[in-house]
């Protein structure tokens, strides 16, 4: 069976490359906390994207999808569920809201694991929510070729309630300890219980989750502004290729946590780099962002991309402009011939044509 310890493992991660990511994370962390006392009409727009891309994405890692108009309804609670994929999403949303709103009253405990579990399937039938596996699985990958071979064996369902509860034991005494960076062990646990792989489902979901509650909990709040499960899903194969690189012996207690705590630490200085340059737009003073109009702004935004843009991309960029007039100035410039439209419905684009 896999043992932890993570003051002996967060020690032996810090490598130089490790704590140049922690050092500039923590310097990020200290730059958010100065922005938003400077600019606090930031917070509100940008949680409300974030909270529809974090919903919107870690269910999409999963294969789990509805419609952007659907999406939208469904994390605003305007419309119900209405199949499968929409139960589940609205599951997310809800126990994203109890993470985001109640972190601070929320430990790390396996019984706490088990209501959140419980809360992510609570508007489907499904029996197992709430509950342990109760047969053994495994993580299964397929190649470009369609050829599907078992990339990591979890413990077994009779060890996984045991495993559960030596690493949260293990993280609390660690955590209280105070000599590893709560960075370091929020890595280490994440990755910890994706290997225990202990649900039948929602095993993704639950480890993203469980990243933001102890992000949060140890005073790294990014995730509630910008989405790191959208950073995710937009990395996804480096995602499954550090969390394969991470895995080799575990099993047998001789496995390196270093990939998935670098990847991890990357995505989070991603989302901080990503609120500043949303923070430097917000900041322009304001005689000087009224004297621009939105059209011009949004036409900015994207001739200065190298990539095309979805409207959600538009909209993190400008939180301060609504979802309608992004649409609006979008069909205007189409039909002037500034832009072109990239895709259909849900992979839909807009690059420029006058960069």
């Amino acid at each position: 069976m896999h043992t932890f310890d993570y003051e002996k493992s967060g020690h032996e991660l810090l490598t130089t490359q490790t704590v140049n990511l922690l050092n500039a994370v923590h310097e990020a962390k200290g730059r958010q906390n100065v922005q938003l006392q400077v600019s606090p009409e930031l917070a509100e727009p940008l949680a409300n994207v974030a909270r529809i891309q974090s919903t919107d994405a870690s269910n999409r890692i999963e294969g789990i999808s509805t419609t952007n108009k659907r999406l939208a309804g469904i994390v605003s609670e305007k419309v119900a569920p209405r199949n499968r994929d929409e139960e589940e999403i609205a599951g997310y949303r809800d126990v994203l809201k109890t993470i985001h709103e109640n972190y601070a009253y929320i430990p790390l405990k396996p019984n706490v694991i088990l209501q959140l579990h419980r809360d992510l399937f609570k508007h489907t039938p499904l029996a197992f929510a709430g509950h342990w596996k109760d047969s053994d699985n495994m993580i299964v990958e397929t190649d470009g070729t369609g050829h599907a071979k078992v990339r990591f064996r979890p413990p077994s369902a009779l060890q996984t309630p045991e495993l559960v509860a030596k690493t949260c034991d293990d993280y609390n005494k660690t955590n209280e300890a105070g000599d590893i960076d709560p960075l370091l062990l929020t890595c280490m646990f994440v990755f910890d219980f994706t290997c225990i792989h202990p649900f039948n489902d929602g095993n993704g979901r639950m480890s993203r989750l469980l990243t933001l509650l102890l992000l949060y909990r140890s005073g790294y709040e990014i995730g509630k502004y910008i989405s790191i499960e959208h950073l995710i899903e937009q990395s996804r194969a480096t995602y499954y290729e550090a969390l394969a690189a991470s895995t080799v012996g575990w099993n047998e207690n001789t496995n390196n946590h270093t990939p998935f705590v670098n990847y991890l630490l990357g995505i989070i200085l991603t989302a901080y780099r990503e609120f500043d340059e949303r923070a430097a737009i917000v900041s322009t003073p304001t005689p000087a962002r009224h004297s621009i109009t939105k059209k011009q702004r949004i036409t900015d935004v994207l001739n200065q991309s190298l990539s095309p843009l979805s409207k959600a991309d538009i909209q993190q960029t400008l939180p301060d402009i609504s979802t309608s007039t992004i649409e609006r100035t979008l069909k205007t410039l189409l039909n002037d011939n500034q832009i072109q439209k990239l895709g259909t419905g849900r992979s839909t684009r807009y690059v420029s044509l006058h960069r």
